[in-house]
């Protein structure tokens, strides 16, 4: 078996998040030779700037898709938030992992959402989570805030911020569960499409990539993301827009409850669609299409 070469970007999330994939293929190939190789992306080289101020999609993949289009690499490990729902020619999505807990969290000073004093400035970097912060506690203060994990939570230790909102699946991946104030609900954060799953991408011609890949591929998610990601794609909403999903199996059963709201926050739309878990795509563009007949397409169209 030729030696693996995969791609990541270099921060301290991603690096844990790759790693702890190795561990994976490793439990099912022991022998497997691996090589991981850092790729700065023009997300990260640009880690200060709002994302709602880049053009197009993918700014965090763009470059380990191009690595591995150009044979560099072997495959790619994506954060799938962070995965544009079309996929360049020539490559596919070989496995996703399990997930991991989907929701947002609140890692705070001044305690729990509801305890917050008006005027508290809660920071995210994404218009999702502000938006829906916003429908809850409109009193509130959001303040535009990226860079690393480490520099946000920085942020609120030295009270640049009162808080900010993060996913759970990150402070769990990196042991720091302890440092978080409140797990957000669903059903007032509704996660972004694909988070707190993982995403292997491959070239679409590579059976022996695509063959080990396949062993770490876990189906209740990936029916999940597939339905997420068909209801996104169907509403044609990029990562700047504030739509979101959720899709939970039980049974052979796929529930999805998706969100779309208005730039500002003022309106927010929420409906589920529920169908098999064999078929993920038909639910999503289902639950797409009730949304839109709700008026949905005004707001993204903005």
């Amino acid at each position: 078996m030729r030696e693996i070469i995969i791609g990541t970007r270099g921060s301290k999330l991603a690096v844990i998040q790759t790693e702890w994939l190795l561990t994976k293929l490793k439990e099912v190939y022991p022998e497997l030779k691996t090589r991981l190789i850092k790729i700065t992306t023009r997300g990260d080289r640009y880690s200060t700037t709002a994302l709602d101020k880049f053009a197009g999609q993918g700014i965090f993949v763009k470059e380990l898709e191009k690595a591995l289009i150009d044979g560099k690499i072997d495959l790619a490990v994506h954060s799938l938030k962070d995965l544009p729902t079309e996929i360049p020619d020539g490559l596919i999505l070989g496995a996703i992992t399990t997930r991991l807990d989907p929701r947002d969290v609140l890692v705070s000073r001044l305690g729990r959402i509801a305890e917050l004093v008006p005027g508290s400035n809660i920071g995210t970097g994404s218009h999702r989570r502000a938006v829906q912060l916003h429908a809850i506690r409109p009193d509130i203060k959001v303040c535009n805030i990226r860079g690393n994990i480490d520099t946000r939570l920085q942020k609120v230790s030295n009270g640049a911020v009162d808080g900010i909102i993060i996913a759970a699946a990150a402070m769990i991946r990196l042991g720091w569960e302890d440092r978080i104030t409140e797990y957000l609900p669903t059903d007032h954060f509704t996660p972004a499409v694909g988070q707190g799953a993982l995403g292997l991408e491959i070239r679409s011609g590579d059976k022996e990539i695509a063959s080990i890949a396949s062993k770490i591929n876990h189906k209740p998610t990936r029916q999940c993301i597939i339905a997420e990601r068909a209801f996104l794609e169907t509403l044609g909403g990029g990562c700047r827009a504030p739509i979101a999903a959720l899709g939970t199996v039980s049974d052979g059963k796929l529930k999805l409850d998706g969100m779309v709201a208005s730039a500002d926050g003022t309106h927010i739309l929420r409906a589920s669609e529920e169908g098999s878990a064999l078929t993920p795509e038909q639910t999503g563009k289902r639950l797409a299409d009730k949304l839109t007949d709700m008026g949905a397409m005004q707001y993204i169209a903005r």
